[in-house]
């Protein structure tokens, strides 16, 4: 019977892995050739690059930045490499965000996928300016439950890739790419709440709020 330092090692695994080989992945967009954009936006992404690098930087950064935040040993071990990678990761996700504010109107799906993808810009600069004023507050629990909200949200370009594959179930891409630009983050931000209550369990009758 596997244990929940187990399950918690085999999902930090996960995480770590999927996330940076989508970073690795989308770093491509680097090279600046039309040829490795996603087709249907090669022209407006040739034509907006400021804003395409501001999001893929940030985006690529926090992805594979991120989840090295929440391995422990890193933060006990090592807590000035903790806090400095923090600092990129914050930073990061302010880009990305940025970006994907400047690219939401001009995205795939009509307005429902420039609404949902404003939406998540937005509430990823939320969750990350909370984990920022609550580290600067000394208030360690919750920074760590911001991080871990604003991480999902980022988290969200891999889940958003995997709703994707819908579409070769034959629905219409047009459909699956505007509905996952809601669907993609709202999945991960419950799953986030959902473990961050599990981590709040009761202690001697009482209910610990992060």
């Amino acid at each position: 019977m596997l244990t929940t330092a187990r399950l918690r090692r085999a999902g930090w695994l996960t995480m770590t892995i999927s996330a940076t080989g989508l970073a690795l992945f989308s770093a491509r967009y680097f090279s600046l050739n039309p040829a490795v954009f996603l087709a249907n936006q090669a022209a407006v992404y040739a034509a907006h690059l400021a804003p395409l690098l501001l999001h893929v930087g940030g985006g690529v950064t926090a992805l594979a930045v991120g989840p090295w935040q929440f391995w422990s040993a890193l933060r006990t071990r090592h807590p000035a490499v903790h806090r400095a990678m923090g600092r990129v990761y914050l930073a990061a996700a302010a880009a990305a965000a940025a970006g994907g504010l400047l690219l939401a109107p001009l995205s795939l799906g009509g307005p429902l996928a420039h609404l949902g993808f404003s939406v998540l810009a937005v509430l990823l600069l939320v969750t990350s300016g909370a984990a920022l004023v609550s580290i600067l507050r000394r208030r360690i629990e919750a920074h760590r439950a911001w991080m871990f909200r604003s991480y999902a949200l980022v988290f969200a370009a891999v889940t958003f890739r995997a709703w994707l594959g819908l579409a070769a179930t034959g629905l219409p891409f047009d459909q699956v790419y505007a509905v996952g630009a809601w669907t993609s983050w709202m999945i991960d931000l419950l799953a986030a709440q959902v473990l961050l209550t599990a981590v709040s369990a009761p202690r001697g009758g009482r209910r610990v709020i992060t």
